[in-house]
C-alpha cells in the first residue's frame, strides 16, 4: 500500500464517522490546552520567583575566593575585583556586575548593642544589581559621599533599627575586627531604613566600599561578586563558562542553584507536585483516545478481513490505524495552539491575581503570570501526540494480526 494512498485511506476513515472524530479532536485539544495553561503558569510564576528571590540579594551568579561560601573568613577576599569585573561585563548575556564586603559586627547605638551583619557595597553598581534601592523605606539611598556631620552614611534593616530604637540621622557605632588585626570600630550616620522585619536585610547594615573598607583597614578587595545576567536560565551555562576562562583557579564562580541549594531543591520538589495534575490530564485524555481507536477498528474488523483476505500486508494495517491516529493528534495540537495562544499571552500581561499579596523578602507577588515557551507550548503537544500513538499500538497490532477469516466472521 502506497504512502499516498495510505493517507488518503486515513482521511477517509477520519472523516467517516465526523462526529467521532470531532469530539475526539475537541477532547485532545482540550487536554492540550489544559496542560500548556498549567505549564504556562507554572513555569510563568516559578520564573517570577526566582527573577525576585535572585534580584532580592542573590544574583544569578557568584564569584568567591575558595570555600567562602562554606566557611567564610574575612581574609577570603577577591584581589583587584575592578579588572575583574571590567572582564565580566565583556560578556554580552550580563546585565550587571556588584561587588560586596562582609563583616561580622557589633552594633551600638544609645545603650542597646545588638550582632549586625555589616555589607559593603558600590551604592550605583549594587542599584543595578539587586531591590536594594527599591526596598529603601524611610530616608535616602546610600552614596558614597560623607554627611553633613562628617560621617560615612549607613543604612540599617528594620529589624535592626527597631531593636536599637535607631531612626534617620542617628548616629550609629560599629565594633568589628580589621582585617589587620586591630579592633575596628567607628561612628556612622543612619541615612535610610530598608526592608522589613522579616525580609533580607532585617539585621544588615549597609555601608559604601570606601566607608567599609576605611573601617576595616581594608585595601582594593571584596569578598564576593554578584553577577545578574539577561535570563536567570543561563546561570549555570556562564558559570561554567567563566570557570574554564578564569586563570585564577582559587575562585569559585557559582550559579544561584548551588549558592541557595536549599531554596532550589525545594521549589524543584513543588514542581513535582504539579506534574501530577498533568499526569491525571493525561490518563484521562489517553483513556478518550483510547476507547476512540478501539471503537472504530473493532466497526472496521470485517474492512480489515477484506483487506487481508485481498493480499493486505498486517504492516500496512497497522500503518493505516497509527497514521489516523497521529493526524488526529496532529489536528488537535493545532487547535490547542489555537486557543491556548491567547490565553498564555493575557496571563503574561496581566496574570491571575492573588487574593492577597505575597510578600518575597519586602517585594510583593501580587500575581500568577504566564510565559509563552518551546517548553509550556512544545511539552503538551509532544505529550499529546506520543500518548495518542502509545494508546493506539494495541488497536493496530490487533487489526493487524486478525485473521481474514476471523474477520469476515465477526459480527
Amino acid at each position: 500500500m502506497h504512502v499516498p494512498l495510505t493517507f488518503k485511506l486515513a482521511l477517509r476513515n477520519i472523516m467517516r464517522n465526523r462526529r467521532r472524530s470531532i469530539l475526539t479532536v475537541l477532547s485532545m485539544g482540550g487536554g492540550y490546552f489544559l496542560m500548556s495553561i498549567m505549564l504556562s503558569v507554572s513555569e510563568g510564576s516559578y520564573s517570577n520567583i526566582i527573577d525576585l528571590f535572585t534580584r532580592d540579594h542573590t544574583g544569578h551568579v557568584q564569584i568567591h575566593k575558595d570555600n567562602y561560601l562554606d566557611r567564610p573568613s574575612l581574609y577570603k577576599t577577591i584581589n583587584n575585583p575592578d579588572v575583574l569585573i571590567e572582564k565580566i561585563k565583556q560578556y554580552p548575556q550580563v546585565i550587571s556586575v556588584a561587588p560586596r564586603i562582609y563583616a561580622p559586627s557589633l552594633a551600638y547605638a544609645g545603650n542597646k548593642t545588638f550582632p549586625a551583619n555589616v555589607v559593603g557595597i558600590d551604592p550605583i553598581l549594587e542599584s543595578a544589581t539587586s531591590y536594594l534601592k527599591n526596598k529603601v523605606k524611610q530616608g535616602v539611598y546610600l552614596s558614597d559621599k560623607l554627611t553633613d556631620s562628617g560621617f560615612y552614611p549607613a543604612m540599617v534593616g528594620r529589624a535592626l533599627a527597631s531593636n536599637l530604637k535607631l531612626d534617620v540621622g542617628d548616629e550609629l557605632v560599629l565594633i568589628s575586627q580589621g582585617i589587620d588585626g586591630s579592633i575596628a570600630n567607628d561612628i556612622f550616620e543612619v541615612v535610610a531604613l530598608v526592608g522589613t522585619a522579616e525580609s533580607y536585610e532585617r539585621m544588615n547594615v549597609y555601608l559604601s566600599l570606601q566607608g567599609i573598607r576605611q573601617f576595616l583597614s581594608m585595601s582594593e578587595k571584596v569578598h564576593e561578586l554578584v553577577i545578574v545576567l539577561q535570563n536567570q536560565a543561563l546561570s549555570r551555562s556562564f558559570a561554567r563558562q567563566l570557570q574554564n576562562t578564569l586563570q585564577n583557579k582559587k575562585l569559585q564562580v557559582m550559579p544561584w542553584q548551588q549558592v541557595e541549594a536549599s531554596f532550589y531543591k525545594s521549589m524543584q520538589a513543588d514542581k513535582k507536585g504539579s506534574y501530577i495534575s498533568l499526569g491525571i490530564i493525561i490518563f484521562i485524555v489517553s483513556i478518550g483516545v483510547l476507547n476512540t481507536v478501539l471503537m472504530g477498528t473493532l466497526e472496521r474488523t470485517r474492512e480489515f478481513g477484506v483487506l487481508k483476505a485481498i493480499g493486505t500486508q498486517p504492516i500496512a494495517i497497522f500503518r493505516l490505524i497509527m497514521l489516523e491516529s497521529l493526524i488526529v493528534s496532529i489536528i488537535s495540537c493545532v487547535l490547542g495552539v489555537i486557543i491556548a495562544l491567547p490565553v498564555n499571552y493575557w496571563l503574561i500581561v496581566t496574570g491571575i491575581a492573588l487574593p492577597e499579596p505575597i510578600d518575597m523578602g519586602g517585594i510583593s507577588f501580587v500575581a500568577m503570570t504566564g510565559e509563552i515557551s518551546w517548553f509550556s507550548m512544545g511539552i503538551p503537544a509532544l505529550v499529546v501526540v506520543t500518548s495518542t500513538l502509545l494508546v493506539s499500538l494495541y488497536p493496530g497490532l490487533r487489526a493487524a494480526r486478525i485473521s481474514p477469516l476471523q474477520a469476515l466472521q465477526a459480527t
